[in-house]
């Protein structure tokens, strides 16, 4: 017998949350806006990140269908990441995201550190 639960579609909020959020996906996302990068160009755009994360957040976007990955066959290889046509219909709420990160940087700045202090 299902669950009213089960029923229930997903939240629109939910879904997307599920697909970019996280620490890592919306900057890898919003560094990808504008041009397609290599794997370390993309580190080096992201301070803080490990080799480790990066390369999971990628295979995840790209799983989901919103990052692709291009290997070209030369010595070394080279590895390009680019939006999809998917990961492109983001562009607006990616953009949406860094507006409203830029208007209230000090704000969200205070609620952060306010939050690590409470968890000290």
């Amino acid at each position: 017998m299902k669950n009213c639960a089960d029923e229930i579609p997903r939240c629109s909020v939910a879904r997307t949350v599920e697909l970019v959020g996280g620490k890592w996906k919306g900057v890898i996302l919003y560094f990808l806006l504008d041009k397609t990068l290599r794997f370390t160009e993309l580190r080096r755009a992201i301070p803080g990140i490990t080799q480790r994360m990066l390369t999971l957040q990628l295979r995840e976007l790209e799983a989901d269908g919103l990052v692709e990955r291009t290997v070209y066959p030369v010595v070394p290889p080279r590895v390009e990441y680019a939006l999809t046509p998917f990961g492109r219909t983001l562009t607006p709420v990616v953009r949406a995201m860094a507006d409203w990160g830029r208007r209230h940087k000090r704000q969200a700045e205070r609620a952060l550190d306010d939050r690590t202090a409470l968890s000290a």
